[in-house]
């Protein structure tokens, strides 16, 4: 496997529309980063947030999931609770190319404020929103700036085709728009 370059990530969404919308280049002014980066590409997150909560005495279980475990907010700054954990959602929309694996990593700025993103690969074939999960791990509320920097892709290239692509397998999570629960 290669790191993919800026140059390569480029041709992609602009040919193939693999980000969109797709900013060339970094936009940092007065906010916290987001674009086209050297080896990588710093997504923004949009302005809907579904953050936990315990009012009904609920049990989070991935095979049973209940949506009353979350209260939905559409806002431009999303308070997470101390300890606590939001769902959110990229703005740009993905299509990974069949021979490319994308990995996600926390921008610094969040991070080094007890504020952990979590992406699980976004594998060869797949298209969608990306669904963000922000923990804060801090004992105070934390907030997550919309349409702002949220996490860095990372587009590594395989040394050959995979057999079978989340596409060819109909993934569960193909094609999902907004912030999307978990599915069995």
């Amino acid at each position: 496997m290669s790191i993919l370059s800026d140059r390569w990530i480029r041709e992609q969404a602009q040919t193939n529309g693999m980000i969109e919308p797709f900013v060339d280049g970094q936009k940092r002014e007065g906010c916290i980063s987001y674009g086209l980066s050297s080896y990588g590409y710093d997504a923004r997150v949009a302005d809907e947030f579904k953050i936990f909560t315990n009012v009904d005495s609920a049990v989070v279980d991935p095979k049973n999931f209940d949506g009353k475990s979350l209260v939905d907010r559409q806002t431009d700054v999303c308070i997470i609770p101390p300890n606590s954990f939001a769902l959110a959602r990229t703005v740009e929309y993905f299509r990974v190319p069949k021979d490319v694996l994308v990995i996600c990593l926390g921008k610094s700025t969040y991070a080094r404020c007890g504020i952990i993103v979590n992406v699980t690969p976004l594998e060869p074939g797949w298209e969608g929103h990306v669904t963000l999960e922000f923990s804060n791990t801090t004992p105070l509320p934390a907030k997550i700036y919309a349409n702002e920097g949220a996490c860095q892709f990372l587009f590594l290239q395989g040394n050959e085709p995979c057999e079978t692509s989340y596409a060819d397998r109909a993934g569960k999570y193909m094609g999902q728009r907004g912030v999307t629960l978990p599915k069995l």
